[in-house]
């Protein structure tokens, strides 16, 4: 079997939903038709034998498009038909991340709880930033308390739009610099604050995932090491009073997944750094697909396919971890 952990998706009424709200995305909806086509979906999905999907919500984020109360009736609304979804269909979908209003905290917390306990969901989805804000602002931390107490992980999704210019000099960003390379940025900066902020030692079972295999980060191995021992030893920076042990022993602790379009070299690259148990197979179907998502489930089996590691390995990516993460049956 292969689980896909981060394939989105964006259910019929919800998208009818969100089409009534103005966004700067949202001609992109109609340009993807595999988002809320059912029928569409299931028909590349029965192109590759036992693959299902952990279901997480499609962008836009729902405290970018929406004040408080409106996000919480969203979250709400599109974690319901998520769970009509896996209910509906079990052989197709194993489970679903839950959707949060992150613009009110309180009302996070509580669809946290009521996507956990009553929809049986697997985990949450946030984005970073949240609202310009990183992910270590303190407002956040009861919902990281709260995942470590349920012992599930958060997804966490990039989010950068055009306005963020590529220099100060211009007025918004060319060439889908934005989202090509300001995503994988957008994660990689997450994780740094995260570490830093000595959360994974004071939640020793709070868990993360990131898209895209853990971005820059396993690229930068050698740098991260080096620039941090550095800042601390010569410079006088004291990054680390939270920490007990080197920076990069936390970013090992980030779960990833695959989702690279097919790069094997780029997945020895985090199978290397992250090691078997903290890549779990992720497609971002239908997403990032020039043929509409057709083809992101073949580019990222075959790329793990091609890995040279042991078969066992291969069954961590493609399953076992899933399983183990998610406390999803054998």
């Amino acid at each position: 079997m292969k689980i896909d952990i981060f394939p989105h998706i964006l259910p019929m009424k919800y998208k009818d939903k969100l089409l009534g709200i103005d966004f700067p995305e949202k001609k992109s909806i109609e340009y993807t038709p595999m988002l809320y086509d059912l029928e569409l979906r299931f028909r590349v999905m029965d192109k590759y034998d036992g693959l299902m999907q952990v279901l997480t919500l499609s962008s836009p984020p729902v405290e970018i498009i929406a004040e408080p109360a409106k996000a919480a009736d969203l979250a709400k609304f599109a974690n319901d038909e998520l769970a009509e979804l896996v209910t509906k269909y079990p052989d197709r979908f194993a489970g679903a991340a839950a959707c949060l209003p992150m613009n009110d905290i309180d009302a996070a917390l509580k669809e946290t709880d009521r996507a956990i306990s009553e929809l049986r969901f697997k985990g949450v989805q946030i984005y970073t930033p949240i609202n310009d804000k990183p992910l270590d602002s303190p407002e956040f931390m009861p919902l990281y308390e709260k995942m470590a107490h349920y012992n599930l992980p958060i997804w966490i999704h990039p989010t950068r739009g055009t306005g963020y210019a590529d220099y100060k000099t211009l007025k918004e960003s060319n060439y889908r610099i934005h989202a090509i390379f300001g995503w994988p940025y957008e994660t990689t900066a997450a994780m740094t604050h995260l570490v830093f902020s000595g959360i994974f030692d004071r939640l020793p079972n709070l868990k993360f995932i990131t898209h895209h295999a853990g971005a820059m980060v396993p690229y930068f191995e050698d740098r991260i090491k080096r620039f941090y021992d550095k800042a601390e030893t010569t410079l006088g920076h004291k990054y680390m009073l939270r920490l007990t042990k080197p920076p990069i022993e936390y970013f090992r602790m980030f779960y990833n997944d695959t989702a690279l379009y097919g790069d094997t070299p780029a997945l020895m690259c985090a199978y290397t750094f992250f090691g078997a148990d903290h890549l779990l197979f992720g497609t971002d179907m239908p997403l990032g697909d020039g043929q509409l998502g057709f083809t992101n489930p073949r580019w990222t089996i075959e790329a793990i396919e091609r890995m040279d590691i042991p078969d066992s390995d291969k069954s961590k990516i493609f399953e076992d971890n899933a399983r183990q993460l998610m406390r999803l049956p054998v």
